[in-house]
């Protein structure tokens, strides 16, 4: 190992990182029960309630999404934000893979969570162009900066002389880890069209109902198998990955790309208080092709990118 001297300490940095993570992490975990509450003002009696408020709404899988939000920042910035503080070597390569995870997910879920601010929130034209600014820095500037920053010699250096024990996360290399992640958040994300009735795009239709559901299972199940294989470096979860991805991307793109914003209010079937908002919404199927097809070619590409760590024929680390 380095000479424990010829570096410079950030362990400020990161105790001032992990405690950021850590109040993030505490303030989600606040507001994750705290955001349960507004569904009590949409259902009847409420001051916000309208006919046809309920599962299968829009405001109701609003509502819901965004507490699914709250936890799961939850779930990932406590730990990390312990994992700086105590500078365990696991934060260091999480953060990482973290980082390059959000930089193939980060564009639509950037657009996705401002869209969903400016029409759930009251929030002044000021208070907008702020959080847009912020939403776009955080997609791209932020996490290049700190991608560099937990490269750096000095960083590597101070979480292996603070903590001198190796974890199964450095035996794996990043690349696997981010298709993990990836896996896993869209076996989270395929749970967020149930509330929408099931909603399912299928090589140029929509299936719905318990249909679309039993499809949405079946895909969450794949991906968890997927993981499962991934981290066990097999050959066979690569070509699956491949299988279930190019197969779900021209699924996706085919059937949005050929719906009208009618089409896909159609199938949803809000109640008719929701359509007289989202009717003015101004977008198209082509625009919903765009959000969902870019997470899923960049992943496409990630998977394509870790072909070789498939051959390993022993876990390595990413030193």
């Amino acid at each position: 190992m380095e000479g424990i001297l010829d570096y410079k300490d950030r362990s400020l940095i990161l105790t001032l990182i992990g405690s950021l993570l850590l109040l993030v992490g505490v303030a989600a975990a606040f507001l994750g029960p705290l955001e349960m509450y507004t569904f009590y003002f949409f259902s009847e009696g409420g001051r916000f309630h309208y006919a046809g408020f309920g599962f299968g709404s829009f405001m109701f899988g609003n509502i819901a999404t965004q507490i699914m939000g709250y936890y799961t920042i939850a779930l990932l910035a406590i730990p990390m934000g312990y994992g700086h503080l105590k500078a365990r070597r696991w934060a260091r390569t999480l953060s990482v893979t973290l980082l390059w995870f959000w930089l193939v997910v980060g564009v639509p879920l950037v657009i996705i969570f401002f869209l969903i601010l400016v029409s759930t929130k009251e929030l002044s034209l000021a208070a907008g162009l702020v959080a847009g600014i912020l939403l776009a820095a955080s997609y791209l500037a932020v996490p290049g900066l700190l991608i560099r920053f937990y490269a750096s010699r000095n960083v590597r250096l101070t979480f292996e002389h603070r903590d001198p024990n190796s974890y199964w996360t450095e035996r794996l290399p990043i690349p696997i880890l981010v298709l993990c992640c990836l896996y896993l958040f869209y076996a989270l994300v395929l749970h967020i069209p149930i509330f929408f009735r099931g909603v399912f795009p299928l090589f140029g239709m929509f299936v719905s109902g318990l249909r679309g559901i039993v499809l949405l299972d079946v895909s969450i199940l794949y991906l968890v198998l997927l993981t499962w294989g991934t981290l066990r470096l097999r050959a066979w979860a690569w070509w699956a990955a491949i299988l279930y991805f190019g197969l779900v991307t021209i699924s996706s793109l085919v059937t949005l790309l050929g719906a009208s914003y009618a089409d896909i209010l159609e199938v949803m079937q809000f109640p008719a208080r929701e359509l007289e908002f989202l009717d003015g919404v101004p977008v198209q199927g082509v625009h919903f092709a765009v959000f969902i097809g870019i997470p899923l070619l960049l992943t496409l590409g990630a998977i394509v990118l870790a072909r070789p760590h498939f051959r390993a024929k022993k876990l390595v680390s990413d030193h």
